[in-house]
């Protein structure tokens, strides 16, 4: 299978989120893609086979599937214009989490994504103890959402990853702080599916976007996630709906031989 290799959320090389992408014509079983994720190690491989005026696409971490990837999404459809129909600016992928629809616009890539509003819950020692940090509130939707105070405590966050797998009811930990100079900022840590800190989490934006839109009031935003890689996502609120935007550079391409 044709095998690429993209760093998303970045307009330059060895910055961003790498996702691997592999082409397919049919699904492979699932125990197969779960093994070529795993052993290619990255945060997220994304599976693309196309169909009739639209693509399905799939993503596993290392070790789980998962129903909602932001920078695998765009590295497919960075793959998908350059490589599979070329050119295309328009794309339509069929997902666990419904059609996402992603339009090439210039270099960028706008993604549009279900917004998951995050609910109020109470802060505990606990959490206070994964992050070692004072938190100022927390919430809760597919993710742990964690306010911290400012961009600075969250740049050098240092977090218990034990106790952070350890956090009740949700896949993942996302922190978060009104930005100096962009919006807003955050990190995003999945120790127990096999991703200590992802560089860059589109999904995480489905619950980002809309918590830091009503309270800053304002539907469009720029955010950044303060990984050692980093990178910039380009917002836009859209009541039930959310829409993101990178840029996506091409790191490999190869081939990949699973029998």
């Amino acid at each position: 299978m044709k095998y690429f290799i993209v760093d998303a959320f970045s307009d330059k090389l060895f910055s961003g989120n790498q996702a691997g992408v592999c082409l397919i014509d049919e699904w492979l079983d699932d125990k197969t893609m779960q093994n070529i994720a795993a052993e290619n190690n990255l945060a997220e491989t994304a599976f693309v086979v196309k169909r009739n005026g639209y693509y399905d696409l799939r993503w596993f971490t290392p070790k789980i599937e998962i129903d909602l990837c932001g920078h695998a999404t765009l590295a497919s459809a960075f793959v998908v214009t350059n490589f599979l129909d070329i050119g295309v600016l328009e794309m339509d992928f069929h997902t666990k989490s419904g059609v996402l629809s992603v339009k090439k616009v210039g270099d960028l890539f706008e993604m549009d994504f279900p917004a998951r509003k995050p609910e109020k819950i109470e802060v505990t020692t606990v959490m206070e103890k994964a992050v070692r940090a004072t938190v100022l509130e927390a919430y809760i939707s597919r993710d742990m959402l964690l306010v911290l105070d400012n961009e600075d405590k969250v740049k050098y966050l240092n977090p218990d990853m034990n106790l952070v797998a350890k956090l009740p009811d949700c896949m993942a930990l996302i922190v978060t702080a009104k930005g100096d100079n962009v919006d807003f900022v955050s990190r995003f840590f999945a120790p127990n599916v096999g991703v200590p800190e992802d560089p860059v989490t589109g999904s995480a934006h489905s619950t980002l976007i809309p918590f830091w839109a009503e309270r800053l009031g304002k539907d469009e935003m720029t955010a950044k996630q303060l990984s050692e890689r980093g990178g910039t996502i380009y917002c836009k609120s859209c009541g039930d709906r959310v829409k993101m935007s990178g840029y996506a550079t091409l790191y490999l391409q190869g081939e990949i031989f699973p029998k």
